[in-house]
């Protein structure tokens, strides 16, 4: 009977005591193995901080623990996180970074930043709000670079301010007034050359968009018209409302897109000289053109809808921000004077160059001028002349007149054609007229030595340029099929490597169309406002080849940095346009003029020559606010540009590339916020 019992369940009543000394035993068994878990184990923990010191600030959340197969005391990590906060006026920077860094979020997990609308939806489409004075006031004016002990260097950049009002078009190589002042002679337009400040006298604040600025207008509608409060000048419209060159229409600006020589439109235009010339060919033979003296670019924004890009340029002179409002429209153009100097742009670049009423004495000092436009002219291309001394009967012009016809054949150029007011003439294919001229005759061909692709800082000078004897720069393909076709010039160059440079040149264009897909489909680029596009750092074009391949609709300035080698006329023999500069001064454009600013490789090259803040600095003056900044480049940098990025109050986001968390190059992606004064 007993034995029934305990099977039936009474094995278990047994006194309270005993109850409670079990239970306790359990406990403290199930506390000790606990605590040796979170001790010694792995472990995974989530958590999210949100910033509160700032009105601007953001919260995030990470879902994956960077902290995944690491050892640590988990009361530490605990403390740390319940005292995180965002430095407020200093960012100190640690030049060995910790050596877990969260992996990288997956491609679909792009951040998009907008307006949402009554509807809930998120939209980009939105006008400037007024800038939080408070903000601005807590924010530093400079960057101090400290060096730390046994080698190592340490970085404390402080926020950077906003600078006055009244630099919102500041371009300081052009705006130097103390330089300028103490020149010996300007007659000859050295005041529109580059002047750069000393170094350490340049800039240390954010340029400001001037009061009303707006989003830009997004192309093509922006080849038409442009907010009036993003260039608020209307002496323009004042001085060539009247030959169709621009109009004001409330708050915008409307580009009828005529010139001084073209009052009826572009278009018309350009029919006329396809008729002149039928060789010409735009769009296939004629692909590269440079507009001198380009008003508004018109001739340039009507060039685009047949396949051709047009460098237009003109200096900051009387005819008030006109390159600023080619920009805005969205058109390639760089501010640029003939003066004293070479142009930044290499020999044999443009299959025509064009001056329309460009106000050049192209005659002046032996034909000086005319010299340089010779030399940029690619064998057997035209130039193009619409003024008043071709069409009228005056008697200064008719001298005028033969002065340029005289120069012209001593230059060995073929006068092809006059019709209206329009005349055209022909560069040689090679050096066999030059050779057979007489001896005496002016202006002489060049020495051998002399490169005529040296334009860094190099005057002007009075000589013929010579042609390659091989025939390279002449005897490139059509377009398009010059976009992924090795030019001969591609051998000539100055380079590191002598065997396979064909094999470079096609792997880099490879490299570049496989990154831009992946940015295209993870970042979603075709959904972003993309137009004016920067390489600061080009090589061979590969990355401007790759946006004309996945039909992205922008344009490139591809620039040549003076530190590495000059790949500039592989650039203009492909089809593309770009400019040499030095990223240690300024560059010569209008603040708020680019959509995209693109760097690989560029920062652990000029880091030995410069201060990166100076670079940054630059990049941001020359971005528009929404614009953004791809930076690819080395570990070893990263850090500083992340930090200054910050400082400079961009929305900074670093990831891996392809190849991993522990390769040595690593991502910047940047958005500048919408700042005001």
């Amino acid at each position: 009977m007993r034995s029934d019992s305990l099977s039936n369940g009474d094995s278990f009543r047994f006194p309270p005591f005993f109850k409670i000394l079990s239970f306790l035993f359990v406990a403290v068994t199930f506390f000790y193995f606990g605590k040796h878990w979170s001790d010694g184990y792995q472990q995974l923990i989530f958590f999210s901080t949100t910033a509160t010191t700032q009105p601007s600030s953001s919260s995030s959340s990470v879902s994956l623990s960077p902290n995944y197969n690491k050892h640590f005391d988990i009361s530490n990590l605990i403390d740390r996180n319940d005292t995180q906060t965002i430095p407020d006026k200093t960012l100190n920077l640690d030049p060995n970074p910790s050596p877990f860094n969260p992996p990288p979020p997956p491609p679909d997990s792009v951040q998009r930043f907008g307006i949402v609308d009554e509807n809930g939806t998120m939209s980009d489409q939105f006008e400037v709000g007024d800038f939080d004075p408070e903000y601005v006031d807590n924010w530093g004016n400079s960057t101090q670079v400290d060096n730390g002990d046994g080698g190592t260097r340490s970085f404390r950049i402080k926020k950077f301010g906003l600078c006055p009002q009244n630099m919102s078009e500041y371009i300081p190589c052009l705006d130097n007034a103390d330089a300028i002042a103490k020149l010996e002679s300007t007659e000859r337009g050295e005041k529109f050359e580059r002047h750069c400040p000393d170094v350490g006298g340049g800039f240390d604040c954010l340029i400001p968009p001037p009061k009303g600025y707006q989003t830009p207008i997004p192309w093509p509608r922006s080849r038409d018209e442009v907010w009036f409060s993003n260039v608020p000048h209307t002496r323009l419209v004042e001085d060539k409302g009247g030959q169709n060159w621009i109009t004001r229409d409330k708050d915008k600006f409307r580009f009828p897109g005529g010139g001084t020589q073209f009052i009826h439109g572009a278009d018309e235009y350009l029919d006329h000289i396809s008729k002149m010339i039928p060789d010409i060919v735009f769009g296939r033979h004629t692909r590269v053109v440079l507009d001198i003296g380009c008003g508004v670019a018109s001739f340039g924004a009507y060039l685009l809808s047949r396949n051709v890009i047009t460098m237009s340029i003109a200096p900051k002179d009387v005819h008030e921000n006109q390159i600023q409002f080619a920009l805005e429209r969205g058109v390639p153009a760089m501010v640029a004077a003939f003066a004293t100097h070479r142009l930044l742009y290499p020999s044999q670049a443009f299959d025509l160059i064009h001056c329309s009423r460009c106000r050049i004495n192209w005659t002046r000092d032996d034909g000086i001028l005319l010299l340089e436009v010779n030399r940029m002219l690619r064998a057997g291309g035209y130039f193009a002349w619409a003024a008043q001394p071709v069409y009228k009967h005056e008697e200064v012009l008719e001298e005028q007149w033969e002065e340029m016809l005289n120069l012209t054949t001593r230059l060995c150029w073929e006068f092809v054609k006059k019709d209206g007011y329009i005349a055209i003439w022909r560069k040689p294919l090679n050096n066999s007229c030059y050779l057979n001229r007489e001896a005496a005759t002016k202006p002489p061909l060049c020495d051998q030595n002399d490169d005529p692709d040296r334009v860094w800082n190099v005057n002007l000078k009075t000589c013929i340029s010579r042609l390659p004897e091989d025939g390279y720069g002449g005897n490139i393909t059509d377009w398009p099929a010059r976009l992924h076709t090795p030019p001969g010039r591609l051998q000539t160059i100055q380079y590191d490597a002598y065997i396979s440079r064909n094999e470079l040149f096609k792997a880099e264009s490879k490299y570049w169309n496989e990154i831009i897909d992946s940015y295209v489909r993870a970042f979603h680029w075709k959904s972003f406002r993309l137009r004016n596009v920067m390489d600061m750092k080009a090589g061979f074009g590969g990355f401007a080849a790759a946006l004309v391949d996945l039909k992205l609709d922008c344009w490139v300035l591809n620039v040549v940095p003076v530190s590495g080698s000059n790949t500039l006329p592989v650039i203009y023999d492909r089809g593309l346009i770009g400019v040499m500069h030095d990223w240690c001064e300024p560059f010569d454009t209008y603040p708020r003029t680019y959509d995209l600013l693109h760097a690989a490789g560029l920062f652990s090259v000029e880091r030995k020559r410069c201060n990166m803040s100076t670079i940054m600095l630059e990049m941001d003056r020359i971005l528009r606010p929404g614009g953004r900044v791809y930076i690819r480049d080395s570990v070893a940098v990263m850090d500083e540009l992340q930090d200054i990025g910050k400082a400079m109050g961009w929305h900074v986001n670093v990831r891996d590339t392809s190849e991993g968390p522990h390769a040595s190059y690593k991502i910047m992606m940047a958005d500048k916020l919408l700042l005001k004064a």
